[in-house]
């Protein structure tokens, strides 16, 4: 017996042992959380607790349906076919247009849309299937390195790796977005019949849905529902310096100086890793750097503040070592040796999803970096890089991988998020290598991870960053010019070097990094190898010609401070992306959802980059509904139409919208 229940502000299904609540949460947004058994929690994965709605929730409760709209969004639960054992569920706008519904059970098939496979000694193996909607175009998600703007047909690991991040939420082109709030290790298939999740390990099936009239109302709805980035610091809107690596504090400072002495301003200036005895020791290596307070003054007198490297890998060896392990703060290894991670020396990774384990490792921070000065940091690894990515084999403190793995970088920045809030009472950018839903609200700066230098990769890039922004993260950047690969003796790197710099420039963070050839050996004090250090990679490293256009890039980054900025508070404020694809101005106009090779940085200045070894021209699409004015020579188009864009490798094609950001003309 079926039996529908009004709850309070909520409408629950009592179908046999099966539980099913759907709530409001949010603005024209649903929660819907179901269990195979016992009650319903509420804990929140990604969504934060629920403000007020402002629209009147009304549940109806029929004979054969029940029904509870949340202003433009209503859930229908259909009796019918529940011989099944099942109960479908449907959700519609304002204007009764279906947005999603589960799967049915295909007759004979007899299928079910809330499939709980029960795990001996667990808990329970989940697949959600919803049907497939004709004609519908998928956006978001996170982080995939594939140049797929539109998922429709795509098969997604929900799990992270080094240069994938994982974000379950998406934005439909029939007019709703979807969070699927499990952090549970899995997959998601956008087939062209059924949309499938499926979740490794689980408690219950737990989902967000909300509808909206335009991508940024959506967008605005889902920020508010995980929340949103912090206010960009003034240091985030300029050019960032980095490279593998600076490997003492007299290199640090000679670069600094250099581009003092140049008149370029830059805004950070990054210290990679292993700039430490011994990974999990959490400070510098004196040896090299021998005074890291007049290090830190010296760079900010030049207005330049230092961002640091951190790993949460912990070394067998390391003096930090063993008292983290019998406090029980290192990530467990279930069975096998307990190293999960090879890299100069074994390692085990530190558990952030511990209070306790959080709290030492800021503390550790804190007295050995941010008492000498330093206020930035760069919290790499952030997956966690596993050596085999086997998550059955690991658990946390929240619990197994394979239940509760995709929250560890969200958590890994919450610490320092928290522990400096607490104790300096300010919030600073922390650059991050991987981000789940809610990272954002800790500050997390996410950047690509260790992708190839290659044109691949850059096109890959441009896709991710549109991706990000959908998926709540409106704080990304890449390492311009690509990690792995780049030799600075090459011509064809130093084209893409400066394509991608070109690129960069009209990024949420403008900052250049890789592991550049050829490289040199590095030994410790004592004759210990350590990891190399690559070849130069300041602006003037290249050639003067390169050193030309990337210095111009830099000044025009300069003259759009006031427009990032305006960029940053809509962030803040309103959840918007940076970097927005062209849908998210222009969803009017279909052909702008097929985009994904061109963007928008913010709503005015549309960005078509160079992505092509060699090419000097490219064409570019101009949205109908707005002018569009060249940048370089000053020339107006009516929208809706394609244009060829010449550009040497001087330039890019970049217009201007309705006449607005007009100093940039005859600039770029």
């Amino acid at each position: 017996m079926t039996i529908f229940r009004k709850g309070q502000n909520y409408l629950e299904i009592q179908n046999n042992n099966e539980t099913v609540r759907v709530m409001p949460w949010g603005a024209n947004s649903l929660r819907v959380i179901a269990v195979p058994n016992g009650p319903v929690e509420l804990t929140e994965a990604a969504l934060l607790p629920p403000v007020e709605n402002q629209a009147q929730v009304t549940i109806t409760i029929g004979d054969q349906q029940a029904e509870i709209s949340n202003g433009q969004i209503k859930s229908v639960v259909d009796r019918e076919g529940w011989s099944n054992n099942f109960g479908r569920i449907a959700f519609y706008n304002q204007n009764g247009e279906l947005l999603l519904e589960e799967a049915d059970g295909g007759g004979a098939l007899n299928k079910t849309p809330r499939n709980f496979r029960a795990q001996i000694g667990g808990d329970y193996r989940l697949t959600a299937t919803f049907k497939a909607n004709d004609g519908e175009k998928i956006y978001g998600m996170g982080q995939y390195q594939q140049d797929f703007l539109d998922l429709k047909g795509c098969n997604l690991e929900l799990a992270h790796r080094n240069s994938q991040a994982s974000i379950p939420f998406y934005v439909s082109n029939h007019g709703y977005g979807f969070l699927w709030n499990n952090p549970a290790i899995g997959t998601v298939s956008f087939g062209s019949n059924t949309t499938e999740w499926r979740a490794d390990s689980t408690k219950q099936l737990d989902y967000w849905i909300t509808a909206g009239d335009k991508p940024a109302q959506i967008e605005q709805q889902y920020s508010s529902a995980i929340g949103r980035v912090p206010m960009m610091p003034e240091y985030g809107l300029g050019f960032w310096q980095c490279k593998l690596r600076y490997v003492s504090q007299d290199e640090v400072l000679e670069v600094a100086r250099e581009y003092h002495r140049r008149g370029i301003k830059i805004d950070v200036l990054v210290i990679d890793y292993y700039h430490w005895p011994r990974c999990g020791d959490f400070r510098f290596d004196e040896n090299f750097f021998p005074d890291v307070k007049a290090m830190v003054a010296e760079c900010r007198s030049y207005g330049i503040e230092l961002m640091v490297s951190i790993w949460p890998q912990v070394d067998h060896r390391s003096e930090n070592y063993h008292e983290m392990k019998e406090k029980g703060l290192l990530v467990q290894t279930v069975h096998g040796v307990d190293v999960q991670m090879v890299f100069h020396g074994n390692n085990v990774f530190y558990d952030p999803t511990n209070p306790q384990a959080r709290e030492f490792v800021w503390q550790k921070v804190k007295e050995n970096y941010s008492d000498a000065g330093v206020r930035l940091f760069w919290l790499d690894e952030a997956e966690p890089e596993y050596g085999t990515y086997d998550y059955d084999n690991y658990r946390y403190y929240a619990g197994s991988v394979l239940q509760k793995g995709n929250i560890f970088p969200r958590e890994y920045v919450r610490g320092f998020h928290e522990g400096e809030a607490r104790d300096f009472g300010e919030n600073t950018i922390k650059l991050v290598r991987c981000a789940w839903a809610g990272s954002q609200r800790y500050g997390a700066l996410v950047w690509s991870g260790d992708i190839h230098s290659t044109y691949q990769d850059f096109r890959n890039q441009v896709v991710a960053g549109v991706q990000m922004g959908l998926a709540g993260i409106p704080w990304w950047t890449t390492d311009i010019g690509g990690f792995h690969g780049g030799d600075v003796r090459k011509p064809e790197f130093q084209e893409l070097l400066i394509r991608w710099f070109q690129y960069g420039a009209f990024s949420p963070v403008m900052r250049i990094h890789g592991s550049r050839s050829p490289h040199r050996e590095i030994f410790k004090a004592d004759g210990e190898p350590t990891e190399a250090s690559g070849a130069a990679n300041e602006i003037w490293s290249y050639g003067e010609a390169n050193y030309e256009i990337m210095k111009k890039f830099i000044g025009i980054r300069e003259l759009m401070r006031d427009y990032t900025r305006d960029l940053m508070k809509a962030a803040h404020e309103s959840g918007a992306p940076v970097i927005r694809a062209m849908f998210y101005e222009f969803p009017d106009d279909q052909l702008t959802w097929d985009l994904q090779d061109q963007y928008l940085f913010g709503p005015d200045v549309l960005v078509a980059p160079i992505l092509t070894a060699g090419a000097q021209s490219r064409k570019v699409y101009l949205p109908a509904g707005s002018q569009w004015t060249d940048a370089r020579d000053g020339k107006v188009y009516q929208g809706g139409q394609w244009v060829e864009a010449v550009a040497s490798i001087e330039t890019l094609p970049i217009f201007l919208r309705d006449g607005r950001q007009s100093y940039l003309i005859s600039q770029i």
